[in-house]
């Protein structure tokens, strides 16, 4: 059986992470960060866009800055299947 995260890289979805910076409710002057990572496709990222509307629709921490970093970690190109196979011992 293969993996769901491989099945999205060679869909063409690559890792992405979001350093989200929130400021806390209760204190609004205070920053707080978390991490999201999760794989996306670039240069829309439906999925995180999807995350950070659900942040400001339910959570009470208002976003303050959010910073992407993708990459891409396999295409279909880099995909090949074996032509042979050989065995030592």
């Amino acid at each position: 059986m293969v993996a769901i995260e491989f099945e999205k890289q060679l869909r063409g979805y690559g890792l992405t992470t979001a350093e989200i910076l929130y400021r806390m409710p209760d204190h609004l002057h205070l920053l707080q960060a978390y991490l999201w990572q999760e794989y996306d496709t670039a240069p829309d990222f439906p999925v995180l866009r999807g995350f950070l509307e659900f942040w400001e629709r339910e959570l009470e921490g208002p976003l303050h800055t959010v910073k992407v970093a993708h990459r891409k970690l396999i295409s279909p190109a880099q995909f090949r299947p074996v032509d042979g196979l050989f065995r030592l011992h």
